[in-house]
């Protein structure tokens, strides 16, 4: 096979077969193909597409071009969950325990932040002692006696897509659907769930900025998920305004354990709520109406909030700090943003605090940047809240003092305050299975 000839074939808009797909993932991941030619193919995949077999065997590639979990001993128990990214959003740090409270088996890998999104692993190593990285065999002695386990993508897995999306991120090829499809489905596929949920972001914060882009990728990851064997839905969840309040590492563990323990409702529980209900429904065959029922039961009685702290234990966390937060340190800098006239809040742009609580240490510009686990942004007024002049929108935790005139701007400017109080917007607009 002539690299040549698959490029020429998929720049005229021809279906590339088996054998072209897997032969180009597998001499890429060997070296044996040069960036140059993989890289005017991804242009020629984005300018003429991918029909839905083609996706398929090149999620399918991707998923199997280097090592792979293999989680058949627990049947179709296993259930993962999966976020576009967005900011302050901390889902996974309630929807796994809350899941795995329920009798799934989570078991996930999940990455750092880069840019104005989080990073679980980030926000999971500001608890003193937890261990991000497992051996094989401790991996699924966990999820064996414990039921979940989270942990940081290492090893060999997928080494397709860690070449593809650096080659990718640098040639305007990121948001072409068959290949955002097989790169979160590649990596899905080989952490080797049986149920996967996926959280489609929609908004501001988000990749994808409209409903229906959200909704198009989506349908294809549903889709090409099913045809790989694997149970699969998805959830499109706004990210116009941050997710819950709290936007940077440890703050954002306060607020997950709060919500765990039952102390804090509303959206950011609500939205927890639906997404462990899912896996649990698809996991354990469950209609979906009896798995959200159980899933705010066990927020009440505190059988998830339980199942965390054997979770953080389980990884050499200190519970300490879970059962007690104030022992979390915190930032040497404190300052309130105030409002500067009165009115309703009508909209928090979700990319400007995020961008501020990187500018604050939260986050990181470059990938090998040290972040600031006590710094971040924590909003005191969100969408549809009175406020007075002078009173406090949001809360800026830092270390560096140099960067709070621009992260103040950038939060000033997120805020956007009117006379009247705004219409509610949906939190979930759709869920396709």
């Amino acid at each position: 096979m002539r690299m040549y000839d698959v490029i020429y074939k998929k720049r005229k808009g021809g279906e590339l077969t088996e054998e072209e797909i897997r032969s180009f993932i597998s001499g890429y991941v060997a070296g044996e193909i040069p960036d140059y030619q993989a890289s005017a193919l991804l242009m020629a995949i984005c300018f003429n597409g991918m029909n839905e077999a083609e996706t398929a065997i090149l999620t399918d590639a991707v998923a199997n071009s280097g090592d792979t979990v293999d989680l058949s001993r627990f049947g179709t128990l296993t259930a993962d969950k999966h976020s576009t990214g967005g900011v302050g959003d901390k889902t996974s740090l309630i929807v796994a325990p809350l899941a795995a409270s329920l009798g799934a088996v989570v078991t996930k890998m999940s990455g750092r932040g880069l840019g104005h999104t989080g990073g679980t692993v980030d926000k999971l190593e500001s608890i003193p002692g937890y261990r991000t990285a497992l051996s094989a065999e401790e991996f699924i002695a966990q999820a064996e006696r414990v039921g979940i386990v989270v942990v940081g993508q290492s090893g060999n897995m997928t080494p397709a897509d860690k070449k593809l999306y650096a080659l990718r991120d640098v040639t305007a090829t990121v948001d072409c659907i068959p290949l955002m499809v097989s790169s979160i489905m590649g990596k899905k596929l080989a952490a080797g769930s049986h149920s996967i949920v996926l959280d489609v972001k929609v908004g501001s914060g988000a990749f994808m900025k409209t409903p229906e882009d959200a909704e198009e990728l989506a349908r294809e990851m549903v889709k090409i998920g099913k045809r790989c064997g694997r149970n699969v839905a998805a959830l499109l969840t706004d990210m116009d305004t941050p997710l819950g309040c709290a936007v940077g590492n440890a703050l954002e563990i306060k607020e997950a354990v709060s919500v765990l323990r039952g102390e804090t409702r509303g959206p950011l529980r609500e939205i927890c709520v639906a997404l462990a209900a899912n896996m649990v429904s698809l996991a354990l065959e469950l209609p979906i109406d009896e798995a959200l029922s159980r899933a705010e039961a066990s927020l009440d009685s505190g059988a998830a909030f339980a199942k965390m702290k054997e979770w953080i234990a389980a990884q050499g966390g200190d519970v300490a700090y879970i059962e007690d937060t104030s022992r979390f340190p915190q930032a040497p800098g404190v300052f309130n943003v105030v409002s500067d006239r009165a009115g309703f809040v009508t909209a928090i742009d979700a990319l400007k605090i995020g961008l501020a609580s990187v500018l604050l240490g939260a986050g990181r510009a470059s990938k090998d940047e040290e972040i600031d686990h006590s710094a971040g942004v924590v909003l005191r007024k969100t969408v549809g809240d009175s406020v007075a002049a002078g009173e406090t929108l949001c809360t800026l935790y830092t270390a560096r003092e140099d960067a709070l005139r621009q992260a103040t701007e950038d939060v000033r400017a997120a805020f956007a305050i009117a006379d009247t109080r705004p219409e509610k917007r949906p939190l979930i607009y759709k869920t396709v299975r």
